[in-house]
């Protein structure tokens, strides 16, 4: 499927981004408790689109794609709190935030898709 390979790929290059952010902000900032939780989400997405590559079913493949989402949009609360916390700048903010709106916005339309809505 073209859209699970364009999804794998945003996904594992997002996971690396949160993965280098991760060691920086726990490293550079010495802050422990959100990076954690971006570090969990932002790389739990790409592992339920891996596990959606091998559902069982269209109503299997859209809950794994479903729990992404979950996980890409709560990503995007706590970039958002780190940002307005002022660990991150509005400039690696707007570039991270870019990203994981394209994610968004690209696990919704397949979703969409699959469930006949579009």
């Amino acid at each position: 499927m073209q859209n699970g390979n364009l999804m794998e790929e945003l996904s594992i290059k997002f996971a690396l981004r949160v993965i280098k952010l991760y060691k920086y902000l726990f490293e550079e900032k010495k802050e422990h408790i959100m990076s954690k939780q971006v570090y969990r989400s932002g790389t739990s997405i790409g592992a339920n689109i891996a596990e959606s590559k091998t559902a069982q079913s269209d109503a299997d493949f859209i809950n794994k794609l479903s729990i992404s989402l979950k996980e890409a949009n709560e990503t995007k609360y706590w970039l958002v709190l780190l940002h307005e916390s002022g660990y991150l700048s509005d400039e690696e903010f707007q570039s991270i935030e870019n990203e994981i709106n394209t994610i968004i916005g690209t696990l919704i339309i397949i979703i969409k898709k699959k469930k006949g809505l579009q």
